[in-house]
């Protein structure tokens, strides 16, 4: 895919995310995520997924108060739902974090849902080489939340640390407090997308997929039943 829309292309697509582009040189390896970024920009990130494709800046500081409760400063920050804020169509964040649940369902992350007892989460594991990195991005559509572990000074963190083995838990375990008392909620499925049911030969079930309207594959034509001449067996020629 990313040798199709070229790397430049993609380079320049990424900065809607938050991303700078010079810390993503534009080659073949970006699909293999070979770039640089920070825990705040995947912070940013994922939020256009699970809010349905806006671009929301995060902050640290909510309010600041002066010892009599005064408010001396807060935080104002622009809500999802502002259209000039949209980077990605509604479609292509629904189509995201339908992929993401997965990986909490059955993925590399399934121990999230199964520990937090939810089903409306979401997110990607990651690891760099040589276990220099580990990372679990994830949400639930009112929060967001990003664990990494790794040193300033790049290393090795151990054979086997990995995304799921070490960033997960920490995630799990901020979230298993912040979510405590919010209900469950899942992405309201926008407009012009068609669930059909996808049938894997080597699945034991039948799988659901969402394509765009517009891409539909276009409708088996019936082709007629040949008629057979009566020496091969087809109906009796008229007298």
């Amino acid at each position: 895919m990313l040798r199709s829309i070229g790397t430049r292309y993609a380079q320049d697509y990424i900065t809607r995310f938050g991303f700078d582009a010079d810390k993503h040189p534009p080659y073949l390896t970006l699909a293999l995520g070979a770039g640089s970024v920070t825990p705040w920009q995947h912070l940013t990130a994922y939020a256009v997924f699970a809010n349905g494709g806006y671009k929301i800046e995060p902050y640290i500081v909510k309010e600041i108060r002066d010892d009599k409760g005064n408010l001396l400063g807060e935080a104002k920050p622009v809500t999802a739902g502002n259209e000039e804020l949209r980077v990605i169509d509604a479609r292509n964040a629904y189509l995201m974090d339908s992929m993401m649940h997965d990986v909490v369902r059955r993925g590399t992350a399934a121990r999230a849902g199964a520990i937090l007892k939810r089903t409306d989460l979401a997110g990607k594991t990651g690891t760099t080489n040589d276990y220099v990195d580990a990372w679990f991005c994830g949400y639930q559509p009112t929060l967001v939340g990003v664990a990494w572990i790794g040193f300033d000074q790049p290393k090795k963190l151990g054979n086997g640390e990995t995304g799921s083995a070490a960033a997960l838990p920490i995630w799990i375990s901020y979230m298993d407090k912040a979510l405590k008392g919010i209900p469950e909620s899942f992405m309201e499925q926008p407009p012009g997308l068609v669930s059909i049911n996808a049938v894997d030969p080597g699945a034991k079930e039948t799988t659901r997929e969402f394509v765009y309207k517009e891409h539909l594959p276009p409708p088996e034509e019936t082709k007629p039943t040949p008629v057979l001449p009566p020496f091969l067996g087809g109906p009796a020629a008229a007298p």
